[in-house]
């Protein structure tokens, strides 16, 4: 328990790492690389908070193989599960009854997926874990990283993992465990977005002094088997527009792939201001639309899923380097947003800080500040890759969906065409997500359409389609600040947006019998890791912390 004198166990390494994701594993793999290139031997630890590795991640996805072509060059011999190319683009404007297609020429070629693959980055994951192990890595899936350990000189040294067995109201049970420190010469933090460690180093070491606001939105996906007929594997559909307005950022992607799949999906960006906008319902919604619905139609809906994605971009990516890690991934935020993609650049980072610790460990260094993985970074394709597109982002929010796009397609092509230069200059983020979001009296409440269970579907059922599960009894990880906010603050003045803006049904506003004395509930059990709630609220009153390991969604081909 954080802050508590606790005495434990510890294990030594040369790099820890926390999060089995794509830039974990693309770190543990390149460290491992290097050491048997230069004929030596490098301890690897990669912890993972879900059960299994793949557990937590979930994503469109279509990939940009670039990254993996440079880590493992014969993926397709060595069994990644990358075997749908896609075949065919398309984008589209939405209104409430009809559709407009962009010809594909007019937009920047950056939007082209030709070469990218269409796949479940789950699946993705779980086979780059076996390919660390081959090469030594030790991977602890099962195992929260819940606190940072820091030496003397107060650079970070390590984290502590693996505590279990603490109840609800804070004794320790029969069964409980104290967890380990897992000390490293230098650690890795792959956290995700808006993980609940990096939030404490950015903090502690001024990473973000220097950047703008990071800014954020919400994806919230299904996977559908669809009849064997309609399945067009290899087809790519991105659209904006209806149902959301020109003023609140946002929009889908449909992916055809494997065998009888499509992925569908909606990211609302969360700088919107409606507090009344539920994105869960927005994607529902989004579904009965003609040119979404014949793709599902007669299908069945068999995995659903919700994740927040970083869309600061270049602006907004905080220092990399401390003393004693590295922000690398999502925990940083290098996704590309108009490409939306980002795990190539996750992948990327993570090698290029594995480079740079390498280096360090060989020359007998630790824990000093990896000025080398900063330095690879503003050299490298990620930040080609973000700069051409820095201002895409800022002009949605200035102009909106359809003037921001326009001008914004204008910008990128000049970027392309002129070597990264823009008239605009680099456009800046203005306020955060949470202080977007305006006060209810502005706006009116959305009647969104019933569920019909077989195209829309409620937050409960949808929730039980990702397999998320917790142990009921341990402290909830979802921390009020001040637990008299959301019914003094929230509900009279943004009438309570948690309940709309969470995709799992984790908050609810519940009143007595006569309709009066609210309250306000944590359905801790229904959290499937989201970290909306830790951006989105308005009086930024939530504080996501990590639960026990091996909690949370298990996402199927997600």
């Amino acid at each position: 328990m954080a802050g508590e004198d606790v005495a434990r166990e510890a294990m030594e390494y040369d790099v820890v790492i926390v999060g089995a994701g794509p830039a974990g594993l693309a770190a543990a793999i390149r460290l491992k690389q290097l050491a048997a290139a230069a004929g030596g031997e490098i301890t690897v630890a990669v912890l993972e908070k879900g059960a299994e590795v793949g557990a937590h991640i979930l994503s469109g996805a279509v990939i940009d193989p670039s990254a993996l072509n440079e880590l493992i060059p014969d993926w397709k011999q060595k069994g990644a599960p990358l075997d749908t190319p896609v075949k065919k683009d398309q984008f589209k404007i939405l209104g409430p009854a009809g559709s407009a297609s962009l010809p594909m020429f007019l937009m920047p070629p950056l939007f082209n997926n030709h070469g990218n693959y269409i796949g479940s980055l789950s699946n993705f994951t779980k086979w780059l874990a076996t390919q660390a192990e081959a090469l030594g890595v030790e991977i602890y899936p099962g195992m929260s990283a819940s606190e940072a350990v820091f030496d003397d000189h107060g650079a970070l040294k390590g984290v502590v993992a693996g505590v279990f067995g603490v109840a609800r109201d804070g004794h320790k049970k029969p069964d409980y465990q104290p967890g380990l420190e897992l000390h490293g010469k230098y650690v890795f933090i792959a956290e995700g977005v808006r993980g609940s460690l990096a939030k404490v180093l950015q903090n502690k070491f001024n990473l973000c002094d220097d950047s703008d606001p990071q800014k954020f939105g919400i994806g919230v996906k299904e996977l559908w088997e669809v009849p064997a007929a309609q399945h067009k594997p290899g087809l790519v559909v991105h659209t904006v527009g209806w149902p959301l307005d020109d003023k609140t950022g946002g929009g889908s992607f449909l992916y055809h792939w494997g065998e009888r799949f499509v992925s569908v999906g909606y990211v609302v960006h969360l700088n919107y201001k409606n507090p009344y906008i539920s994105p869960f319902d927005e994607f529902q919604r989004h579904k009965l639309h003609a040119e979404i619905r014949h793709h599902i139609e007669g299908g069945k809906r068999i995995a659903y899923g919700a994740r927040a994605i970083t869309e600061g971009g270049l602006q907004s990516v905080p220092k990399l380097a401390f003393p004693g890690g590295a922000l690398i991934g999502c925990s940083a935020g290098f996704v590309n947003v108009p490409r939306i993609k980002g795990s190539h650049n996750a992948m990327k980072t993570g090698m290029l800080a594995a480079e740079a610790a390498f280096q360090a460990i060989q020359a007998g260094r630790q824990r000093d500040t990896l000025d080398a993985y900063e330095d690879a970074y503003r050299h490298s394709n990620v930040w080609k890759d973000l700069h051409r597109v820095r201002n895409a982002k800022p002009l949605l929010s200035r102009l909106g969906t359809f003037w921001g796009g326009v001008v914004g397609m204008f910008d990128m092509w000049t970027t392309t065409l002129l070597g990264g230069f823009s008239f605009l200059g680099t456009l800046h983020h203005g306020k955060s997500d949470s202080a977007s979001t305006e006060k209810a009296r502005k706006h009116k409440p959305i009647d969104y359409p019933k569920p019909d269970g077989v195209i829309t579907f409620d937050k409960l059922s949808s929730v039980y389609l990702s397999n998320t599960n917790h142990e009921e009894d341990q402290p909830i990880h979802l921390k009020l600040i001040d637990p008299s906010v959301p019914i003094r603050v929230n509900l009279p003045e943004y009438a309570e947006p948690a309940t709309r803006y969470c995709p799992a049904g984790v908050y609810e506003v519940l009143y007595d019998e006569q309709g009066a004395n609210p309250r306000f509930q944590i359905n801790a059990q229904n959290c499937v890791h989201c970290k909306t709630c830790d951006i989105k609220d308005p009086s930024q009153n939530i504080n996501w912390t990590t639960p026990e390991g091996g909690g949370g969604p298990n996402y199927p081909n997600m």
